[in-house]
Formats: C-alpha cells, structure tokens, sequence
C-alpha cells in the first residue's frame, strides 16, 4: 500500500513538472485554454492541490509582461470549475456535499454566510494553499446564492488573487509560493482587513446618499404638487361661467 501511494505521489509530481514545462513553453494561445481547462478541472470535482498557483507563478516568472493577462485565464478557469460545482450542488446535489464534507465544517460555513455575506466567499477565494475553497462553493450552491453574485465574487477574488502572486514573482522568483504559505495568517488578516474596510465604505456611502435621496424625492414631489395645484386653480379660473 505504501509502494502505491509512493508511486502515485511520484506520478503527480511528474505530471505538476510537466504541466509547468507545457505552459511555460507553449505559446499564448496554446497556454491560454490550458489554463482554463486545468483552472476548471481543478476547481469543480477533481482537486489538484496549488496547481493553479505554481502555474500562474511559473510563466510570469518565465514571462513577466504576461502578469498584465495570463492570471486572468487562470481565474477564468477557476470560476468555470466552481460554477459547475455550485450548479450540482444547487440541483440536488446536497448529498454529494454532505459525503465530503463534515457537517460540523457545513453548519460552520453556513453560519459564515449568515454573518458576513459575499465576504464568506471573497476572502477564501482571494487566499493561497491551504486554505480550504471548494466547501464555500459547494454550501453557496446548497444556499442558493444568487447566482451572479457568485461569479462575479469568484472572479474579482481570484483575479486579484493571481496577479498578485504572478506580480510578486516577477520580482521574487518562485519563493512567493513559499511565502504565502509560510505566512497565511498575515495575508488573511490583511485580505480580510482591506474587504471589511472596502464593504464599510460602501455601506457608509450608501447611507450618506440615502438621506440626500429622500430630501430630493421630496422636494421633487412638493414641486410636482405645487404645480399641480397651479394647474388646477388655473383650470378652475378659466372653466366656463
């Protein structure tokens, strides 16, 4: 048994070497759908741990003006792959969870949702390796979160997510990889820090502008009032005698 897990791991890790030789070689248009089909695969049933990362990671260190596009492709990728996930999911799928996950780790993210909304998703999809993903889209789908929501959360967080790895390895080589795992804890209090003050400036501003909204809306309707009762006492002067 131990020969066998031996060799599988021995397998995989042949297959990361040559999945990383594939993309950083093979032209933009032959790397661009590679990292779709894999972002995909990846992010729905099959699980193919931090490969994304080592990927995106590797041609921007190989070549550093695709930082620019080429972690889009892998977000890309990875919204597909967690979208079809949330659809089986959504469709009935809610057994297949349950198989997978344990129901103290559903009930936990369930409760996440209910606290914090989009950010139960946001902050998970923008943090690296190791931090477990694939049971907030799956409890998303069980939820039934709005579909648009999701996709549009998924893809902003992981876009941010991978340019910035591909970015920091423009200038640090491979060794970010290491440093954000290293330094998990740090990049989820910053990650979380900055959408918490992003999603209070919204709702400040919002309420700051609802105020305005209103005294408008009535000043609007006294207007229209006010100019109806000039209609009507013009009407009711000029009628027949």
């Amino acid at each position: 048994m131990l020969d066998w897990l031996a060799g599988l791991a021995q397998r995989l890790h042949e297959l990361s070497l040559w999945l990383q030789a594939f993309i950083v070689e093979a032209p933009i248009y032959v790397a661009a759908p590679a990292m779709v089909v894999i972002g995909t695969l990846d992010s729905s049933l099959l699980s193919l741990p931090e490969i994304n990362d080592y990927l995106v990671v590797a041609r921007c260190v190989s070549d550093p003006k695709s930082v620019f596009y080429f972690p889009l492709f892998a977000a890309a990728g990875s919204v597909t792959g967690c979208l079809l996930l949330y659809t089986i999911i959504r469709r009935g799928g809610q057994a297949l969870m349950r198989r997978r996950f344990k129901a103290e780790s559903i009930a936990r993210v369930e409760r996440a949702y209910a606290r914090y909304g989009f950010l139960a998703l946001a902050v998970p999809a923008i943090l690296p390796p190791p931090m477990p993903f694939k049971i907030f889209v799956a409890t998303a789908g069980a939820l039934e979160y709005p579909r648009w929501r999701f996709v549009l959360t998924v893809m902003i967080a992981r876009s941010l997510r991978y340019t910035v790895e591909g970015a920091l390895a423009v200038f640090y080589g491979r060794r970010v990889l290491h440093f954000l795992r290293i330094n998990g804890l740090l990049v989820l209090s910053v990650a979380t820090t900055l959408l918490i003050v992003g999603v209070a400036v919204y709702v400040l501003a919002k309420r700051v502008r609802a105020p305005r909204q209103s005294v408008l809306e009535q000043v609007e309707e006294e207007k229209k009032r006010e100019q109806e009762g000039k209609e009507e006492l013009k009407s009711s002067t000029t009628g027949p005698q």
